[in-house]
């Protein structure tokens, strides 16, 4: 085993993510899987996707994860590094979690294909994790709800990761980023150990059906705004240390023809964007991350919750323009999309 901590990155670090590095691979031009025999590979994950956003941005993150000793897990801890992110990886003897991604067109959704079981990552022990030593500087850890649908061991590390955080006065972020596919028969754990998680969460990125999953309840109006107020009111008045709650709303009118709205809840009320169209859909894999991203970095950088929301939206609709996991528009792009500038030619 090999821990990459050269100049000791994490203790200076604004934001710590913990979670799987994972290798996508996907046909091109909205080809079915295998459609024809080329495949184009992206490195990514939940938390990788927001660390590296945060990077792109000018914060220093860092991803703790572990990763196969071979040539796989190698290139994506240098693809991290490439993008500003600071990986402290465990190496070990393994495979590397993957996903087969088809992508969607007209009225045929996207699917993910997941082979991810028995990872290195998922096979690492619950304790592999110094979380005290991990944390030290930090101002921030970030986590999801797919640790928890990985199995035993990686519930187990987030959780001490969580509670070291605590236990420092460090705030965390909670995806709920619930994955059928993932739980598996592991699918009525769920509620328990996403609502023990968000208990704990300063920050919880989830809407009404997150929350009904958790906490037993159901929001039947109709307009959607209306449930996720609802739903948050709900969150506020179950878990006392919850400060915001955000979440993006969708209308489908093809799989690559869309439109979005950001939302954000707090104890004083609930705040929405504008509705955004999204005519001609890229890559939707990673909005959700690049707007946690935006919404952290707007925390961060002392904005407003308001000014914090435009600008997660603003990095979640511009991600839909960009191939891969992560969104690789920097922070004058965003201000731009923001400034309603033209489309055209920059020179």
């Amino acid at each position: 085993m090999e821990w990459n901590q050269a100049m000791n990155p994490i203790s200076d670090g604004n934001v710590v993510c913990f979670g799987e590095l994972l290798m996508r691979l996907s046909p091109a031009h909205n080809e079915l899987l295998l459609q024809s025999p080329n495949l184009r590979v992206h490195f990514g994950g939940a938390e990788a996707n927001v660390a590296a956003s945060l990077a792109i941005l000018g914060h220093r993150s860092v991803v703790v994860s572990t990763l196969p000793d071979n040539a796989l897990g190698r290139a994506c801890a240098g693809e991290l590094k490439r993008l500003g992110v600071h990986p402290a990886i465990r190496y070990v003897e393994g495979r590397m979690g993957l996903y087969f991604l088809s992508p969607g067109a007209m009225h045929r959704p996207a699917d993910v294909l997941y082979d991810r079981a028995d990872s290195a990552f998922a096979l690492a022990r619950g304790d592999a994790y110094d979380w005290p030593s991990q944390l030290v500087g930090a101002k921030w850890l970030h986590v999801s709800g797919i640790n928890l649908a990985l199995g035993e061991t990686t519930t187990s590390a987030a959780w001490d990761a969580v509670q070291a955080a605590r236990d420092n006065q460090i705030p965390v972020s909670f995806d709920c980023n619930y994955r059928s596919k993932l739980w598996g028969d592991r699918a009525a754990d769920a509620p328990s150990l996403t609502r023990k998680m968000a208990a704990e969460a300063d920050l919880l990125i989830g809407n009404d059906r997150d929350i009904a999953l958790m906490l037993g309840a159901a929001f039947t109006h109709e307009d959607a705004s209306q449930r996720f107020a609802a739903a948050a009111e709900l969150a506020f008045a179950t878990w006392p240390r919850l400060c915001w709650m955000i979440a993006t709303e969708r209308l489908h009118h093809s799989a690559d023809q869309q439109e979005v709205r950001g939302l954000c809840a707090t104890r004083d009320g609930v705040a929405h964007t504008r509705w955004c169209a999204l005519p001609g859909i890229v890559d939707r894999i990673g909005t959700g991350d690049a707007f946690t991203a935006g919404f952290l970095h707007g925390l961060l950088s002392g904005a407003t919750e308001r000014d914090a929301l435009e600008f997660a939206f603003a990095a979640f609709c511009l991600k839909h323009s960009v191939s891969g996991d992560v969104n690789l528009l920097g922070e004058s792009d965003i201000q731009q999309f923001m400034d309603g500038e033209s489309f055209d030619v920059r020179r």
